[in-house]
C-alpha cells in the first residue's frame, strides 16, 4: 500500500471528472500505465477541440468538402459551357483558371478556417475592420440557399412523378403531353384556357420534343405570364420544399456529427449515377456524336482567342468550388489544427473539375442519343441551366427503355447534389451564429439549425408561387455574382496587405510544418498577384456587361430590378459599415485609429492554447490533459469511447 490523496473535480464544460493522485515517485510508472495505456489516445484528446468540436474522422471532412464543392452547376452548367466555347479547347483556360485562382483562393479560405477554428465571420479578428466581410458571406449564402432549396424541391417533384410506367412529360403518355390538358398530376390544377392555346401550338408545331418545356412551365411551375402576377402558393412544391427542408433538418440536426455520417451517401451515390448514366449511353445510337460536340475533333482552339472564352472558365471554376461564400471556412473550422489542409485543398478541387468533365460525357453521349433521334443537330438539343435539367435531359431519358428507371436515377441524383451544398450553407449560418453567441447557443444546436431551416422555408414561399421561377432567376442574377467576387477580393487585400502575407504564410506552416521558400514561391505570386488580379477583372468584366435579367422572352419590372439591387445592398452595406464602427471605436488619431480597427485582436490566433506556442502566447483557461512530475491528471474523456 501506499499513501495517496484522490480528489474529485467537476468541470463545468463539458463535465468531466478528473482524478488527481499524489503518488512516490517509485511508483508513478505502474500508474501511469494503469490509467494512460494508449498515448495515441491521450494525444488525439490534447489536439481535440472539446468546447467546439471536430469532424469525426477525415474522411467525413473531405466527403463534406467535395459534396459540397461538386454541385448542381457541375452537371448543368459546364458541360454546356464546354461545348459552347470550343470543346477539349475550353479544357486549357479551365485548368489555367483553376491553378491561378480556384485553388488559391480554396487554400486560403481553408488554412484561414482551420487556423482558429472559428466560423467566416470571427476568422476577421485577424483583421477586425474587414469583420463585415464575414457578414456578408454569411447573407449571400442565406440568400442562395433560398432558391437553391427551391431547385431541390423541383429535383423532388420530378422524382416522385418519375415513379410511373410512363413518364408523364413523354409523347407516349398521356398526362402531361400534347394530347393532354396540362395538370392533373399530384393534384396540380389546370388551366384551361392556356392549355388549350398549348395544344394548338404544340399540335400545330408537331414537334413532340417541345412538351417537356411546355410541361415545366404549365404543369410544375404553372408559370404566370410575369413577375407582377405573383398568384397561389403551388402546395405540390410547397410540400416538396419543406420535405426537402425536413431532409436537411435532419441531417444538421447534430452539425457535424450527423452530417459527416450522410455524406457517405450523398457525396458517392452522384458519382454511382454518373457511371451507370455513362455506359448507358455510350451503348445509345448516337452517342459518339454528342461526345464528338462536347470534347472531341471539333474541338475550335481559335475560341481561345476570345476574352469571353477566358472569363466564362474563371467565372465557372470561382463559382463550381463555391469559394468566397464562407462554406469552405465554416467546415475547415472543425478540423484539427494539424490537419494538412494542403493537400486537402488540391485533393477537393481537382475532384470538382474532373467530376465537371465526367458529367459532361455522360450528358452528351444521351444528348447526343437523342439528337439521333430527332434527326437534329446535337446544338439545338443542348442547353444550359434550367433547361438541361428539367426539360432537354428529361426528354433524352424519356427516349430510353425502361425510362422511369433512368428518370429516378437521374433526379435522385440531382437530389443529392443539392442537398450536399445545402448542409454546408446551413452550416455556415449555424456556425457563424454560434461562433457570435457561444453562451446562448453553445448547448443549442438542434434548435439553431431547426430555427434556421424553418425561417428559411418561409422565405422560400414566394420561390414557389405562380411566380416562383421570376424570383429563382432574379435573386441567382444578382446575389450569386457581385457580392462572392467582392468578398473574395477583400479576403486577399485583408490577408495579403493588412495582416500580412508572410505571418499568413507562417501560421499556415503552424499547422503543416516549415516548408520551403521555393515551396511558397508558387503561392506567393498567385496570393500577391495573379488571384487577386483574376478576381478584379471578373468583377470588372462583369459590370461592364451587365444586362437585366429574363426568364425566355419575359423581362422584369423596375420594381423587380430595384429590388435585385437592395438584395446587392443589403449584402454588402455591412462591409462599410463594420469598418466605420470599428475605427469609431478605437482611440488617437484618424491614423491611429485605422491602425487599431487593422490590428488583430487579443484572442486571435489558434483556438486551443496548446497550439499557441511562442507567435500566440495567452493565458486562458482549458480543459487539458496534463503529465507532471509528481501529478497525474486524467480526463474521463480519455478512457471512455
Amino acid at each position: 500500500m501506499f499513501p495517496c490523496c484522490v480528489r474529485y473535480v467537476l468541470n463545468p464544460c463539458p463535465v468531466t471528472l478528473c482524478v488527481c493522485v499524489l503518488l512516490p515517485h517509485h511508483v508513478q510508472p505502474n500508474v501511469t500505465k494503469v490509467f494512460l495505456s494508449s498515448s495515441k489516445r491521450v494525444k488525439s484528446y490534447r489536439n481535440t477541440n472539446v468546447e467546439r468540436g471536430n469532424w469525426s474522422s477525415k474522411r467525413e471532412y473531405m466527403l463534406s468538402m467535395i459534396g459540397y464543392a461538386v454541385g448542381l452547376g457541375n452537371v448543368w452548367r459546364f458541360p454546356y459551357l464546354a461545348y459552347k466555347n470550343g470543346g477539349g479547347a475550353f479544357l486549357i483556360p479551365y485548368t489555367i483558371m483553376l491553378a491561378v485562382a480556384g485553388i488559391p483562393l480554396f487554400f486560403v479560405e481553408s488554412s484561414f478556417g482551420q487556423f482558429c477554428s472559428q466560423g467566416p465571420i470571427n476568422v476577421w479578428k485577424a483583421v477586425p475592420m474587414l469583420q463585415g466581410v464575414g457578414v456578408a458571406m454569411m447573407l449571400v449564402s442565406t440568400l442562395v440557399t433560398i432558391y437553391y432549396n427551391v431547385i431541390i424541391a423541383y429535383s423532388l417533384y420530378y422524382l416522385f412523378v418519375s415513379f410511373q410506367s410512363h413518364l408523364p412529360w413523354s409523347c407516349s403518355s398521356g398526362s402531361w403531353n400534347c394530347t393532354s390538358t396540362p395538370g392533373g398530376v399530384l393534384g396540380v390544377r389546370g388551366h384551361p384556357a392556356r392549355a388549350g392555346a398549348v395544344v394548338k401550338v404544340v399540335r400545330a408545331m408537331l414537334v413532340c420534343h417541345l412538351v417537356p418545356s411546355l410541361s415545366l412551365s404549365e404543369v410544375v411551375l404553372q408559370r404566370s405570364a410575369g413577375m407582377d402576377e405573383t398568384g397561389p402558393v403551388l402546395w405540390h412544391l410547397a410540400l416538396c420544399l419543406l420535405l426537402a427542408w425536413v431532409l436537411i433538418g435532419a441531417a444538421l440536426f447534430k452539425g457535424i456529427k450527423s452530417s459527416g455520417k450522410v455524406v457517405y451517401f450523398t457525396a458517392i451515390f452522384p458519382y454511382v449515377v454518373l457511371i451507370i448514366l455513362l455506359v448507358r449511353g455510350l451503348t445509345l445510337e448516337g452517342a459518339l456524336d454528342g461526345i464528338e460536340y462536347y470534347i472531341g475533333t471539333k474541338s475550335d482552339l481559335s475560341k481561345l482567342s476570345e476574352a469571353g472564352v477566358w472569363k466564362d472558365a474563371a467565372t465557372q471554376i470561382f463559382f463550381s468550388l463555391s469559394i468566397a461564400s464562407g462554406g469552405v471556412t465554416a467546415l475547415s473550422s472543425y478540423n484539427k489544427f494539424h490537419n494538412n489542409c494542403y493537400k486537402d485543398s488540391i485533393v477537393v478541387c481537382v475532384t470538382n473539375c474532373a467530376t465537371s468533365v465526367f458529367a459532361g460525357f455522360a450528358i452528351f453521349s444521351i444528348l447526343g442519343h437523342m439528337a439521333h433521334v430527332y434527326q437534329k443537330p446535337v446544338s439545338e438539343v443542348a442547353n444550359a441551366g434550367f433547361g438541361l435539367a428539367f426539360i432537354a435531359y428529361p426528354d433524352a431519358l424519356s427516349q430510353l427503355p425502361v425510362a422511369p428507371l433512368w428518370s429516378v436515377l437521374f433526379f435522385f441524383m440531382l437530389l443529392t447534389l443539392g442537398l450536399d451544398s445545402q448542409f454546408a450553407s446551413i452550416e455556415v449560418i449555424s456556425t457563424c451564429l454560434q461562433d457570435s453567441f457561444p453562451t446562448i447557443l453553445k448547448s443549442g444546436r438542434g434548435f439553431v439549425t431547426a430555427s434556421v431551416c424553418i425561417v428559411l422555408f418561409l422565405l422560400g414561399l414566394p420561390c414557389i408561387t405562380r411566380a416562383g421561377i421570376y424570383w429563382v432567376t432574379l435573386i441567382d442574377h444578382f446575389c450569386s455574382g457581385w457580392v462572392l467576387l467582392v468578398a473574395g477580393l477583400l479576403e486577399f487585400i485583408g490577408l495579403f496587405y493588412i495582416y500580412g502575407g508572410n505571418r499568413f504564410i507562417e501560421d499556415i506552416e503552424m499547422m503543416i510544418g516549415t516548408k520551403s521558400a521555393l515551396f511558397w514561391l508558387w503561392w506567393r505570386i498567385c496570393w500577391f498577384a495573379l488571384t487577386p488580379l483574376v478576381l478584379l477583372v471578373i468583377l470588372a468584366w462583369s459590370w461592364y456587361t451587365f444586362t437585366p435579367p429574363t426568364y425566355g422572352p419575359v423581362g422584369y419590372p423596375s420594381w423587380a430590378l430595384s429590388l435585385g439591387w437592395c438584395m446587392i445592398t443589403f449584402c454588402l452595406m455591412w462591409i462599410p459599415a463594420v469598418a466605420v464602427r470599428r475605427v469609431l471605436g478605437a482611440r488617437g488619431n484618424l491614423w491611429q485609429r485605422l491602425k487599431a480597427a487593422c490590428t488583430a485582436t487579443d484572442d486571435w490566433g489558434p483556438y486551443l492554447d496548446r497550439h499557441r506556442g511562442e507567435r500566440y502566447s495567452r493565458q486562458r483557461k482549458r480543459d487539458t490533459v496534463e503529465l507532471h512530475a509528481d501529478v497525474f491528471v486524467i480526463a474521463n474523456n480519455d478512457i471512455c469511447p
